[in-house]
């Protein structure tokens, strides 16, 4: 069976069927080619991964009009280690539209919201999170509104230490949202914990 492709194959560019085709996505004709899977190998993987999904407040990338390819977050188990790898997220509601559009500062709350609920459905909290990098549409304009929010709701958590943090200016996918936010989160994977108080 051969993958739909969400682009139009008879209006690519010299450079674009040249890469694609090298790629191994095009045969030398043109066509499309079937994708071959790999290989199933007979140990486990060293890293399990699994999707991870919020639909109470966030509706999956992939069920858009026009699909976005990423997952909401992944999870990962490494050798008794959880990471929680949590996608540029916004003020989003779980229909897939802009929540708060022109308030900053509820499009800050939301998207607080709306990473705490991914948190959630892994048994986690922001206790967890180690790292964010935080997309601003207008640094200049934003930055402190954004920075007060941060430092109100890290401290009405009782963070300590706090995340490791960067902050950006970035044009986001939409043009309504103002502020994106992705995080990641380590802890000790339950299992590992049992064995070792077990």
């Amino acid at each position: 069976m051969t993958q739909e492709l969400w682009i139009d194959t008879g209006a690519l560019t010299d450079g674009e069927r040249d890469e694609m085709t090298r790629l191994g996505i095009l045969a030398e004709c043109g066509r499309v080619r079937e994708c071959s899977k790999p290989s199933g190998s007979s140990r486990p993987p060293l890293i399990q991964k699994k999707a991870m999904h919020a639909p109470g407040v966030l509706k999956e990338a992939f069920e858009y009009a026009m699909p976005s390819s990423f997952s909401r977050g992944l999870r990962l188990d490494i050798g008794g280690v959880t990471a929680l790898l949590i996608s540029g997220t916004a003020s989003v509601d779980e229909n897939g539209d802009t929540v708060h559009a022109g308030d900053f500062g509820a499009q800050c709350w939301r998207t607080y919201r709306n990473i705490s609920a991914l948190l959630e459905s892994e048994g986690a909290t922001w206790h967890e999170v180690v790292r964010t990098t935080c997309y601003l549409q207008d640094i200049g304009r934003n930055y402190d509104a954004f920075n007060r929010i941060r430092t109100s709701f890290f401290n009405w958590l009782g963070l300590d230490p706090l995340p490791a943090s960067v902050g950006v200016q970035a044009r986001l996918c939409r043009d309504d949202l103002l502020v994106e936010i992705e995080a990641v989160a380590l802890f000790r994977s339950r299992e590992s914990a049992i064995k070792d108080h077990g």
